[in-house]
């Protein structure tokens, strides 16, 4: 990996999106999102990503993706590892999940790291992974492992964050890899 340099900070206080819509561009091959302190109004909403190709709107480009996670119950009740079809999807142009379940209570939160490659090219799809640790409604803390790629060759310039339900706060750093 190489250094990151940070592009920009973004605060979210009982916000409903924060898009991202300067900095993307060809200075980097990768970009790598930070999120901390990601609560949610709504329990067990999803926090998701989308993206925009260049002079687009609508956040609903093309994705392929696949999801799976590991989690543990606070009352060490049960444990697990499993693929997550139902977060998955094929050739599909929702907002991408990354990290599910959240719970609202004050000890609850997510907290992960998002990687989009080569966003500018135009030669190639856009592939991406993030892993996420969600402190979840039901009392449990699950690790999230999503990677996919955007089918589109158009350069990428935009992306935005939300919650399937409701508002959130937190705060989304964009650092560059050089």
């Amino acid at each position: 990996m190489g250094i990151p340099t940070l592009i920009s900070t973004s605060t979210a206080s009982n916000a409903s999106s924060v898009d991202i819509t300067s900095g993307i561009d060809s200075t980097y091959d990768e970009y790598m999102f930070v999120c901390t302190d990601i609560g949610p109004a709504t329990d067990t909403a999803k926090f998701s990503f989308q993206v925009n190709a260049a002079s687009q709107s609508g956040f609903n480009e093309t994705m392929t993706t696949t999801h799976f996670q590991a989690w543990h119950y606070e009352s060490d009740s049960s444990t697990g590892l499993a693929y997550e079809a139902g977060t998955d999807q094929a050739q599909g142009t929702a907002y991408q999940p990354i990290a599910a379940d959240v719970g609202n209570d004050s000890d609850s939160s997510c907290a992960g790291i998002l990687h989009l490659f080569s966003p500018s090219s135009t030669t190639y799809v856009k592939h991406f992974y993030s892993t996420f640790n969600t402190h979840a409604g039901d009392d449990s803390s699950q690790n999230v492992f999503i990677s996919g790629y955007i089918n589109t060759t158009s350069a990428i310039d935009e992306i935005s964050f939300k919650f399937s339900s409701g508002n959130f706060d937190g705060v989304i750093q964009m650092y560059g890899i050089a």
